[in-house]
């Protein structure tokens, strides 16, 4: 295998890779019922007048399934961090003791559900559709090369099919992660 052929597939992995992480990534905050301090990674706290991320701030617990504690590493951050949940608005109103906070997740409605359902389902198909758009630069890189003459048309086909073959993996892939997010989502 040519040198260049190895790099439009390396290349295409690497993209796939990082769209499968953001995929996890936006999942991880979609709240399912059920606590987890993911909830709280988009959470940006005014910190002397710098967004800091709550996790560089706090430390966060998960003291039962339906719970959050927020530990501050410096009590005088406590009411910042309040006001960064609430304006952050995931729909989770924090109470604040004076030296942590507790975030109570609510039980989700079953049209609540329904809506986080869609929201993941268009994740996912963000997801797919970034991974067709890559396999199609992937493709258009390989037939480039073929036109160069640093490709045979057989090795054209067969890197195409090698391509193909991944798109599709990634899809099922996405799939998979798309059914377990739904699942838990609905689990009451």
């Amino acid at each position: 295998m040519e040198p260049q052929e190895k790099d439009v597939q390396e290349v295409f992995e690497s993209k796939i890779e990082k769209t499968l992480h953001a995929l996890r990534e936006n999942l991880n905050t979609v709240r399912a019922g059920r606590a987890n301090p993911a909830l709280l990674d988009k959470v940006l706290v005014d910190y002397y007048g710098a967004p800091t991320p709550l996790k560089a701030l706090a430390n966060i617990s998960v003291p039962d399934p339906r719970s959050l504690l927020i530990s501050p590493f410096d009590p005088k951050t406590l009411r910042e961090i309040e006001k960064a949940i609430n304006i952050a608005n995931i729909g989770i109103n924090p109470s604040n003791d004076g030296k942590t906070i507790r975030m109570q997740i609510p039980s989700l409605t079953e049209e609540r559900r329904k809506e986080l359902t869609k929201l993941v389902h268009k994740f996912g198909e963000e997801a797919k559709v970034a991974i067709r758009n890559e396999r199609r630069d992937a493709n258009e890189h390989l037939k480039k090369q073929e036109k160069d003459g640093d490709l045979t048309e057989d090795d054209l086909k067969t890197e195409e099919k090698k391509v193909q073959k991944r798109a599709d993996e990634a899809i099922a892939e996405i799939d998979k992660i798309l059914a377990k997010k739904e699942a838990e989502i609905l689990e009451v």
